[in-house]
């Protein structure tokens, strides 16, 4: 694929969503290696969670900036499902079995101490996604 269909992709909301994917990945990863650092004892599965979204974070965002090259598209499809599937039952899991969740993680009560932002972003992943394929950008 060409740089100029690259950079084309790279423009607007495109080059928000990684922004914001960035700066969820840098959260994430810092609040997850303190949590496991200092704390893990405590609440195992919440603070695992955490470095999960962390990961999965950061995936998202390479999945996003190289998505022109192949196999990324579909790596930040897979990335960003998974992430918005994780913020769902995540999210209903802290509701539903509190007591799973000592302390939170980035996807406790659907991303709540993340102003809701874990649970709004992959919806956008997904949309833009779907307007930036890769065939139909080459068209």
């Amino acid at each position: 694929m060409s740089h100029t269909v690259s950079r084309a992709r790279m423009t607007g909301i495109g080059r928000v969503l990684v922004i914001v994917y960035a700066v969820m990945a840098i959260g994430a990863t810092g609040r997850s290696f303190v949590q496991i650092v200092r704390r893990f004892e405590e609440a195992p599965l919440a603070y695992s969670l955490s470095a999960t979204a962390a990961v999965v974070y950061i995936l998202a965002t390479l999945a996003l900036i190289l998505a022109d090259r192949p196999g990324w598209y579909r790596m930040a499809w897979i990335a960003i499902v998974f992430e918005l599937s994780g913020v769902i039952v995540v999210g209903a899991l802290s509701f539903l079995a509190p007591s799973l969740f000592a302390h939170d993680s980035v996807w406790s009560y659907f991303g709540m101490g993340y102003v809701f932002i874990p649970l709004v972003l992959p919806v956008f992943g997904i949309w833009w996604l779907v307007k930036n394929r890769p065939e139909r950008v080459r068209a």
